[in-house]
């Protein structure tokens, strides 16, 4: 288990694997999300984007899971204060597969409570190409291992 006081600024990890599939994408959209881009491939040849593509939120989701199941695990977190610029940057489309890239950017003790830490990372989810596809910054929050150090 890493507490903050095993993590440092300019970590970098990379973990996870998703492969979008378009019945999830369009299962998805049409609960959360039913812009027919993203619901229904005829009307989404005719959108901007010229295809199906999946919901950034489901894209959010996915990335969520992924963090939870690759990172945060093995880590003393105690949630987070929310996330900062988030942004999604290109389309993700039925069979892309993404994987997150993690890197701490910056970590503070927390002023009023002794046992917690801020950590936040950059995020990013990257497909089978190398793009980014989505970023944001979570702003985590960590258990310190040992106050009164």
């Amino acid at each position: 288990m890493q507490y903050y006081e095993d993590v440092e600024v300019g970590e970098t990890e990379e973990f996870g694997e998703y492969q979008f599939d378009k019945e999830e994408i369009i299962e998805f959209a049409e609960k959360y999300d039913p812009q027919p881009f993203h619901t229904d491939e005829e009307a989404a040849r005719e959108s901007v984007f010229g295809e199906l593509v999946a919901s950034g939120w489901q894209t959010a989701a996915v990335c969520m899971r992924m963090l939870v199941d690759g990172y945060l695990r093995d880590q003393a977190s105690m949630g987070a204060r929310g996330v900062d610029e988030l942004r999604w940057l290109k389309p993700v489309k039925p069979g892309d597969t993404l994987h997150i890239r993690a890197e701490i950017v910056d970590k503070r003790l927390s002023e009023s409570n002794p046992h917690r830490g801020y950590v936040d990372n950059k995020m990013e989810g990257v497909n089978q190409d190398g793009e980014v596809v989505i970023s944001w910054i979570g702003l985590g929050m960590m258990e310190v291992r040992d106050p009164d150090v």
